[in-house]
């Protein structure tokens, strides 16, 4: 087994959620008490959160990078960035090291081209939602995008940074997130994809009618299968 490096810490609850992934997954292939292979270096995310405020992605650019250098030269023969968000900045990280960067939205448009589907609708922070870095990986798969309202998105974003990201889990809000996934289906979404690395805390397959793509899931389990292909 190779060793996956992870960018995590945006948030600690997203990564936690990395991690229990890539060590199931492990335990289910070689048995009992085995474990991944992981080195995890964690950015800050008070740090992060307010470079996105301010629109300074050259200095979040640097931050990725840095922290990717720092997993290759620790041994990581992979890396994954646990934040669909931060994928804004993968280009940059990508030229920065010389071992796989695994993109979240590409693994996600090959679980959805699996399922045969061509509409699907993102939720994620509004960075994700609204800007082009991830909808056009979706669209270059063939498969066409729809996102909430921008009232619908203003709600999806404030609950993942006032509530996903603290591990903070309110049954109404919930009933929101069904309520704005209810009504993209009718739009035509033929499945969800859960487009930040938090929202599966909240929302699960049996909450829902259509095909629902657990991110974090997704992206953890394609690193898993390329670090243990050998």
């Amino acid at each position: 087994m190779q060793t996956i490096g992870l960018i995590g810490g945006i948030t600690p609850q997203s990564t936690i959620m990395y991690y229990q992934v890539l060590n199931d997954l492990a335990e289910k292939k070689y048995g009992e008490f085995n474990s991944c292979k992981v080195i995890i270096n964690s950015v800050n995310f008070a740090e992060i959160g307010q470079l996105q405020k301010e629109n300074q992605w050259d200095k979040l650019d640097e931050i990725m990078s840095a922290a990717a250098r720092s997993l290759e030269l620790a041994g990581a023969k992979s890396i994954l960035i646990c934040a669909n968000t931060m994928h804004l900045t993968i280009d940059t990280v990508r030229k920065a090291v010389k071992i796989p960067v695994i993109h979240i939205a590409e693994a996600t448009s090959d679980a959805i081209k699996e399922h045969q589907l061509k509409k699907v609708a993102l939720l994620g922070t509004k960075y994700t939602m609204e800007k082009d870095f991830y909808k056009d990986v979706l669209k270059s798969f063939d498969i066409e995008v729809v996102i909430p309202n921008e009232k619908d998105r203003l709600l999806v974003h404030n609950t993942i940074y006032n509530e996903l990201s603290k591990g903070i889990l309110k049954k109404e809000s919930k009933e929101l997130y069904l309520k704005i996934i209810n009504s993209l289906i009718l739009d035509g979404a033929e499945g969800v994809v859960l487009g930040c690395t938090e929202i599966p805390l909240l929302i699960k397959q049996e909450d829902v009618g259509v095909p629902v793509f657990d991110t974090t899931t997704i992206h953890a389990t394609k690193a898993f299968s390329l670090a243990t292909r050998l």
